[in-house]
């Protein structure tokens, strides 16, 4: 019985995705559950497993279509997937009653010989490399950097349930045994001189100067939602700056103990996500967002924290952060900054978040207009530390400061709300001890 393979929902806001590579090959033998193809989408990467046992028939879209949710992908043919493969008249493996003289299911419809037989014999048909390296456990991510690193995914030790793109880039960065060099031989002539070297031809003005190569689904994804961003919505930046001595000192008194209790350290990201919390529920709009002609307003504080990744800028979110711990928002972010880099990371993780936060300080930007996340009409910009000269009781000390930038929807946030914000979290982190107070 035919199967269709087809492109399954993985989101309420994803709507197509693209066929990265077919990990089996037409005619394969399959098992339930085993990895058919890749799917790259704008938010994190899939694979289509096999419903059923059985061989895979034809593919109905090669690698770098793409595709839309629902549509068929290929089909398969129902059966025992233990099959040898082996091609006679029979036009299906591992089905029963095809032109082979067998019809006993699990045949391979060749020669009509019993399926032990079958099985016994050793099957001298080598597997493609793709087909090889699928059958490691992998992610979609490790894949793609083992293609790209020339890394055999099946001398990878892996660090986890499976090899991660962190394993295949350790792997990559270990040492290769050299090559052999061939034993030199006697000489029986003289050397033939070398022909000479045809004329070079002139040199254009592309050759070798340029490529080309596609964008991927998130990276094109990535440039639509920030074009539409800027076009759809009143964009503003404010500015300020914070003293961040408090903060430090804090840290420093008890960076220890926090370890030692938690199993983490203490950063200075959880500083402004309660920050911003408290600052949201005093300044509602900056956590909404417009419908049509109406103001949603949420009672939620789901904080999006941008992280960077090889495959494009992903935002996952922290879940009711206004009742988030210290620990469990170092925690939370720092388990997504390892798995946007393993390519882990699920649709779930992602979804949804009323805010935004992101950290160009940690790559040492100075100072930056970052771009709203739609549909949230905030974002905070948060940017590297650096000793300045300051005012304080009338001397000028050097201390710790850091410039922040709130980027916000005009349509629904006035500028002297937008101030008001950013200088609000200006008090809260230059007095941490209010944090406790507020939260």
């Amino acid at each position: 019985m035919s199967i269709q393979i087809v492109v399954p929902e993985v989101g309420e806001s994803i709507v197509d995705a693209r066929v990265a590579r077919w990990l089996k090959n037409e005619g394969d033998a399959v098992t339930a559950g085993e990895a058919l193809v890749e799917l790259e989408t704008d938010k994190v990467d899939v694979e289509v497993a096999a419903p059923k046992s059985g061989v895979l028939k034809s593919i109905a879209h090669a690698a770098g279509a793409d595709v839309k949710i629902g549509e068929t992908l290929g089909t398969m043919e129902e059966g025992t997937s233990g099959t040898s493969g082996t091609s006679g008249t029979s036009g299906t493996t591992g089905t029963s009653g095809t032109t082979g003289t067998s019809g006993t299911t699990g045949t391979s419809g060749t020669t009509g010989q019993p399926a032990e037989a079958q099985r016994a014999k050793p099957d001298t048909k080598a597997l493609p490399a793709e087909a090889r390296r699928a059958e490691v456990g992998a992610t979609p991510s490790a894949r793609r950097a083992a293609r790209e690193n020339d890394v055999a995914l099946s001398s990878v030790a892996s660090s986890g349930p499976r090899v991660t793109k962190a394993d295949v880039d350790r792997a990559g960065k270990s040492p290769q045994p050299a090559a052999k060099a061939p034993e030199p031989k006697e000489d029986r002539a003289p050397a033939k001189a070398p022909a000479p070297a045809p004329p070079r031809a002139a040199r254009t003005v592309d050759d070798a100067r340029e490529t080309r190569e596609r964008m991927s689904k998130r990276r094109s994804t990535i440039a639509r939602r920030l074009v539409e961003a800027q076009q759809t919505a009143a964009l503003l930046t404010t500015f300020n700056e914070v003293d961040m001595s408090a903060v430090m000192d804090l840290r420093t008194r008890h960076k220890e103990t926090f370890k030692t209790r938690h199993g983490i350290g203490l950063g200075i990201a959880s500083f402004f996500v309660k920050a911003a919390v408290t600052a949201l529920k005093e300044f509602p709009r900056l956590n909404a967002e417009i419908q049509g002609d109406e103001i949603v307003l949420k009672h939620y504080y789901d904080i999006g924290m941008a992280v960077g990744a090889a495959e494009g800028l992903v935002v996952p979110v922290i879940r009711d952060a206004d009742s988030a711990s210290f620990a469990g928002i170092e925690g939370a972010i720092r388990d997504f900054a390892k798995r946007a880099n393993d390519g882990t990371l699920t649709l779930e993780d992602l979804r949804g978040g009323t805010f935004s936060i992101t950290n160009g300080g940690v790559y040492g930007s100075l100072m930056s207009t970052p771009i709203v996340n739609p549909p949230q009409v905030g974002i905070l910009g948060l940017h590297a530390i650096k000793e300045r000269p300051a005012a304080v009781t009338g001397q000028v000390v050097l201390r710790p400061m850091m410039y922040i930038a709130l980027t916000y929807d005009h349509r629904i946030v006035d500028g002297a709300e937008a101030v008001r914000f950013l200088v609000r979290i200006k008090e809260l982190v230059e007095d941490p001890g209010a944090l406790l107070v507020e939260n």
